[in-house]
This record gives C-alpha cells, structure tokens and sequence, in this order.
C-alpha cells in the first residue's frame, strides 16, 4: 500500500499538472480551419494566407483542410459536429449559413447554433454579361429582356447562391423571365458565360477583374450602396433605379456549438490584427476587389441575422427555395 506521504506527493503532483494543462494558452496544438468548397476557390486562397500568419502568431501549425460537397453543407456539418475546444473552425461563405436553411428540405446541422467568430472580408457582387449582349448597363439590360422575352439565361454557382437570389429579385420586381441555369461553382460558371453558354451572371470584382479588362465580360452595374474602387466608372444598381438589387459575398470565420467565449473573442482579436496590416490587407483584400470588415462576434452574429431575415424575404417573394 501507498504511505500516506507517497499518496500525497501524487495527488500534488496530479493537481499542478491539471492546473498546467487548464493554464494552457490557447492554442496548444494544431488548428485545422476546414473550408467546405474546392482547392483553389477564393475563400480558401484568403484562408490560407490567413492560416499562415495564424501559424507564425501562434507558434502552432494552423492548416487548411476542403471537404467539399453539398453546396458547402458536408464541411461545415463536420465543424458543426467537431469538439468545441477552438482547434476546429469553419471558414465559409453566405450559402451554408444564411441561405442554404431555404433550399434544402433540412439540413445535418443548425446554422444557427454555430458560433460566429468573425465576418473577415466582404466584396459585392458585380452584375456581369457576355462580351455579346447589347445593353451597357442594368436599365438598358431590363429593357432589352423585355423586348425579347424567352431568350435569356444567367448562371450561379449553385442553389441558394448570390446570383440566383439577385436575379429572381429583378425578374419578380421587373415581371422578367430570365432562366436559370446553375452550375457547380464560380470557376466553370465564369467559363459558361465567357463562351455564351449563359448571358449573364454575377461575381465579385476579384473573379472578373481580368474578364472585363480584356473584354471577355461586362459589368452592368454593382449591386451594392457604392461604385467598386476597381472599377469605379461601373454605377450601382440604385444609380440605375434598381435599389432593391443588392447582393454581396463575405468571407466568415465560426467555431463549434458551444466554444468559450474567451476562445472565440482571442481568434476573432488576433485575425483583426493581421488584417489591419496595411500590406496584408492591400494584397490578399484590397487587390482582390474585397474590403476588410473585421467585426466582432456580436457584430458578426447580428448581420448574419439581417441577411437571414432578407433571404427569407427574397425566397418568399420570388417562390424559390426548396425544391
């Protein structure tokens, strides 16, 4: 048997080592950030650049991992499934948060019951056309849809997405029967409408910066309250008496259901950080046709709220949504 001093010195012992481990900085080993989309997409070449200021801040590998599929829905069930300790985190875009609850007949997790770490970057959506289509901006487009009906297509890149929700805006406001035509992702949809398969899109500067430089692309209007500082000559939608034309896309950060507070606000400080270096920010934000929004949680988790609320509105008044 154990004496009595024996017993002591290893409860002791017991004690100093959980209190170490309790003590322990976060993080104390490695980060995955799990992106539900593609290699190669934007959000994961942002996230990356992101991941490895984290590593070098942190002194911990913090690696980027896709597991697409679903529309976003398979990655970010394996976030909203994961052990609430900060070392697995979602970076994703609207769909699987705010609009994907509307497409789907139900979905394997609670996008409201993941915690909102940070809303990162956010870029509107520019209204986007075929070198071909004889309109230059959104009011001459809207007139020509109207002279020649049936005869017009635009593409998303995917159920739910941004360019849908913009485009089944216009044709119920506007009572146009612009077709859609979803494909499966940004990348083959920018090639549909490059070569004429569709006639119209939407995308951010970042995407098509290049497309409308060239002329492969127009940029009918921006759909947002202010001109793109890219491409400054392009007028908003509310320029063009299409106020209730706006769509935008954001890059955000969330943690499991129920992940500490104390985690989540030092994630959310020490991205804040890394994107108020002026060269980080003017290279992997600015440059890319994005602006830095670098919110708190609680900023995060109200505007997630407002743009649930307007999708909802959206999907109701233009009858899309589950099929």
């Amino acid at each position: 048997m154990l004496d009595r001093r024996t017993l002591l010195f290893g409860l002791s012992v017991w004690f100093v080592g959980a209190a170490c481990a309790v003590a322990q900085p976060y993080p104390s080993r490695l980060v995955r950030i799990i992106v539900p989309f593609p290699p190669g997409g934007g959000i994961d070449v942002f996230v990356r650049a992101i991941a490895q200021q984290l590593s070098a801040k942190w002194l911990q590998s913090v690696v980027v991992e896709n597991r697409a599929g679903a529309g976003g829905v398979i990655g970010t069930e394996a976030v909203a499934r994961a052990v609430p300790d900060g070392l697995t985190l979602l970076a994703t875009t609207n769909p699987p948060i705010t609009s994907d609850r509307f497409f789907y007949l139900s979905l394997p997790y609670d996008p409201d019951a993941l915690v909102p770490v940070m809303l990162m970057v956010q870029s509107d959506q520019l209204i986007l056309a075929n070198s071909m289509v004889p309109a230059n901006d959104l009011r001459e487009l809207v007139s020509l849809v109207h002279r020649e009906p049936g005869k017009w297509t635009y593409g998303s890149f995917g159920r739910g997405t941004q360019p849908q929700l913009l485009f089944e805006t216009l044709n119920k406001h506007e009572n146009l029967d612009i077709l859609h035509i979803p494909y499966s992702g940004i990348a083959p949809l920018l090639s549909g409408l490059v070569a004429g398969d569709v006639r119209l899109a939407s995308g951010t500067a970042g995407v098509a910066a290049e497309l409308i430089r060239t002329g492969k692309l127009k940029a009918l209007a921006i759909a947002g309250k202010r001109r793109s500082s890219q491409f400054p000559s392009v007028p908003t939608t509310a320029e063009l008496g299409f106020p209730y034309v706006e769509a935008s896309i954001w890059y955000g950060l969330f943690a499991p259901p129920g992940t500490a507070a104390p985690i989540v606000n030092q994630i959310s400080e020490d991205i804040r950080e890394i994107l108020g270096r002026p060269g980080f920010a003017q290279v992997q934000v600015r440059a890319k046709g994005f602006d830095e929004v670098a919110g708190s949680p609680d900023e995060f988790t109200a505007a997630l709220r407002s743009e649930t609320d307007s999708v909802a509105r959206i999907v109701g008044e233009a009858g899309i949504g589950v099929q």
